[in-house]
């Protein structure tokens, strides 16, 4: 799950590939579904502002939830 975070973070900031939003919410929602805290917070940041998915407010409040709460 650590990896799949990294990664996402990478196609985020473009750190060694190209800055791909939609790569970025994949790699964090491979993470978040394993349980990684910080990969659910920024799927959730990236629901709250539509970056690489459909802006969904319920969903990232959710995502944000299961990151708080470990």
């Amino acid at each position: 799950a650590t990896a799949q975070f990294n990664l996402g973070s990478c196609y985020v900031n473009g750190a060694g590939v190209h800055q791909n939003d939609t790569e970025a919410a994949r790699g964090f929602c491979l993470a978040a579904d394993q349980g990684h805290a910080d990969a659910q917070y920024s799927l959730g940041v990236c629901y709250t502002t539509g970056a690489g998915v459909t802006q969904n407010d319920a969903e990232a409040a959710r995502l944000c939830r299961l990151a708080a709460d470990q």
